[in-house]
């Protein structure tokens, strides 16, 4: 039986319901329908689901992101047209099997023992011999054996003409198309029960609406909530340490709904194990369930793969986030004029500030991360200089197997350290715009000779942090760099400072070179230490190294600028030098040694920061002093009855391809005629579904068995 792409013809009513019919129970349909889903779900799989909305528009721009949205593509799985393509493939591939099944049903009983000898001699695989017995006693020893072999036989004797032998087997073949067929059917019910169709069921026909506005969980109105007996649902559920929550969120394109739980989830405890390279190794969460109804306590641990069920409800470890760290900070002033403060917060929080040059702020606790691990790295790659691939260098080897394999390889990269933590917040002005900063707690070795303190910014999310540098000192602290900033912005320490240098490094017989080098010296200090009095953003009002080359360029001849620069330039260290002497003569402090790599290496990064601070966006920066930190899980809850369903679908799909692959349906007819010396003259034909090797071969032993012809 050969299977039609047509579909169920309908004889009666009008020519659109017939067409209309024709199509839905039509191959052609479910396929072309499966095709979309195919496409559709390729879509969901490369596009990111369920992110905000912001995201997109970063990464797609404003106008495709909205093109992008109408289309549902962000939420492919739950868009109404792809729920509606299902309904329609599960109908359609229901019609299919309902117009094929009774007729596969029936052809499983057909032996086909009217066939013709012309026709058995039309066969491709066929033969014919002569055998010794009688027609009837050949038909009976020949229908035994290969009932014996595992094949179904039919007998029919057509009087004074001879006797047929129908043979078949491989009726499973057939029970494939309907068991893979039905397979389909399955798993997109499954899906259906799954998605969002029962919820939107639910919007639709008891006026359950999501909610857009903001506020606490408990304050959201019965109508933006769905029952605890909700037959279907997946939500997230976030659960600080220490706490407990019985409510699950469902995001929707409007908003959220609010599904309640019939029981509340209290996390004990959150585990989070890294490897070397700071990738989570494991996370778990140590919990316990408290049933609303019954009261009763169950204490289980949610990992990874290997989720918790309560109730009909399956929880999920699906991730972690900060559930409420407490954090201390200390400000760092950038700029002249800004009292150090001392602020504390927890993470999500916020909190107001008063700036004399920035205004109105408003300081936002975003995260806290306690592990930074950082490639140092200078050559991972096989770059030579310059960034360039030496090709001399490069071993594919090695390239290849540092790019796969498990995270804790034993040839990772021994680069990467962890660096301590960090923590991040935002500036947001009276505006509304604002302004991310990335700071970490430790100085950090960068390989320069001296840890620095970083402190990182950036204006827009999509960009990478910039990091302003700050050197520490010998206890790896920054207090000594702060009071050589403080110093610097005090004309009557500078002066003092301009004084010492000169009078030791002026050769005692020309005493006249003082006055001399003690002008030069506090004119570079007054240039690199800015004039508050310039315009706001000048290169005057910054100072720094841009400050003395933008007075060069204006005061000194072209010609002379490259030795000038550099008599000004170690004038200008001598002084700093002298100033930060002082600095730790007056804090209790012994001074620097003269010449030592790390004083050279601290006033080389000092200078350079010095410039920079200038340049920072806000007029402080705060720095991580202690934190106490709260982890917090993200559960992903669902009931899904729809699964079950699947796993039978997928059982159906598995038996079905299996039977139209690996099954073979064959039918052997043998006629046995009355021999004109006796005996009887037989007539063997083979036919199969697929013609194969093993076809071939299965003809031969059959021919050599039944009619004792050799191969």
């Amino acid at each position: 039986m050969s299977v039609s792409t047509h579909g169920i013809r309908v004889r009666s009513g009008s020519l659109f319901w017939r067409s209309a019919v024709e199509l839905l129970s039509s191959m052609r349909f479910a396929i072309s329908l499966l095709t979309v889903i195919c496409i559709a779900s390729v879509i969901g799989t490369v596009l990111q689901q369920q992110q905000p909305y912001g995201n997109y528009v970063n990464q797609f721009g404003p106008f495709w992101a909205e093109v992008f949205d109408s289309a549902s593509l962000f939420r492919v799985y739950s868009a109404w047209w792809f729920l509606l393509i299902l309904a329609f493939l599960v109908v359609s591939t229901t019609l299919c099997i309902s117009r094929s099944a009774p007729k596969i049903l029936a052809d499983l009983k057909v032996y086909k023992e009217n066939l013709r000898v012309q026709s058995l001699r039309a066969f491709g695989q066929r033969a014919e011999a002569e055998l010794p017995d009688a027609p009837e006693a050949a038909a009976r020893r020949l229908g035994g054996g290969l009932a014996g072999a595992g094949w179904k036989v039919r007998l029919q004797e057509r009087p004074g003409a001879g006797w047929m032998v129908a043979a078949k087997t491989g009726a499973g073949n057939r029970l494939g198309y309907i068991s893979a067929h039905g397979a389909i059917v399955l798993i997109c019910i499954g899906g259906l029960l799954d998605g969002d169709l029962i919820v939107r069921a639910q919007m639709l026909l008891h006026g359950k609406t999501p909610y857009a506005g903001g506020g606490m969980i408990a304050d959201v109105a019965p109508q933006h909530r769905l029952s605890p007996d909700n037959p279907t649902f997946r939500g997230n559920l976030l659960v600080s340490e220490g706490t407990q929550s019985s409510t699950a969120i469902l995001n929707q394109a409007e908003g959220i709904l609010v599904q309640d739980l019939p029981f509340s989830i209290e996390l004990k405890k959150f585990v989070v194990e890294h490897y070397s390279t700071g990738m989570p190794k494991l996370f778990a969460s140590d919990i316990v369930i408290h049933d609303r109804e019954t009261g009763e306590q169950h204490s289980a641990r949610v990992e990874v793969n290997h989720p918790v069920r309560w109730r009909g409800v399956e929880i999920y470890q699906s991730s972690f986030d900060d559930g409420g760290s407490h954090v201390k900070l200390r400000s760092v002033p950038m700029h002249d004029g800004t009292a150090p403060l001392d602020i504390e917060g927890t993470i999500g929080g916020s909190t107001a500030l008063d700036s004399s040059r920035g205004g109105k702020l408003t300081l936002e606790f975003a995260a806290l991360r306690t592990i930074n691990v950082e490639n140092f790295g200078k050559d991972a790659a096989g770059l030579g200089e310059g960034g360039a691939v030496d090709v001399r260098k490069v071993d594919l080897r090695q390239q290849f197997e540092s790019r796969i394999g498990a995270p804790n390889r034993p040839n990772a990269d021994r680069s990467l350290r962890n660096v301590g933590p960090s923590v991040t917040y935002r500036l947001r002005d009276a505006a509304g715009q604002a302004r991310e900063f990335h700071n970490y707690m430790l100085p950090v070795d960068l390989g320069d000779g001296v840890p620095v303190f970083l402190f990182g910014t950036r204006a827009d999310l999509v960009e990478g942090f910039r990091y302003l540098r700050l050197p520490a000192d010998e206890n790896g602290s920054l207090d000594g760099f702060l009071r050589l900033r403080a110093a610097l912005g005090d004309a009557r320490l500078r002066e003092a400072a301009v004084r010492r240098y000169a009078v030791e490094s002026v050769d005692p017989a020309r005493p006249e070179l003082v006055g001399q080098l003690q002008a030069s010296a506090s004119r570079a200090l007054a240039l690199f230490a800015g004039d508050p009095s310039a315009p706001e953003g000048s290169t005057a009002r910054n100072g720094g190294l841009q400050a003395i080359s933008a007075f060069m360029e204006t005061n000194v001849p072209e010609a002379e600028r490259s030795r000038a620069g550099e008599v000004l330039v170690r004038i200008l260290n001598g002084a700093l030098f002298e100033l930060l002497q002082q600095t730790r003569r007056d804090a209790g402090l012994q001074p620097l040694e003269t010449g030592d790599d790390a004083t050279r290496a601290f006033m080389t990064q000092s200078v350079l920061s010095l410039g920079d601070m200038a340049l920072y966006p806000a007029p402080m920066a705060f720095r991580l002093e202690d934190f106490r930190q709260v982890q917090a899980s993200v559960f992903q809850v669902a009931r899904a009855p729809g699964k079950l369903v699947v796993y039978g679908g997928c059982f159906l799909l598995i038996v079905g391809v299996f039977a139209m692959l690996f099954i073979r349906e064959r039918r052997l007819w043998v006629w046995l005629a009355p021999a004109p010396a006796g005996g009887s003259s037989a007539t063997m034909a083979l036919s199969a579904n697929r013609k194969t090797l093993e076809g071939e071969r299965e003809f031969l032993h059959l021919r050599e068995r039944l009619l004792g012809m050799s191969p």
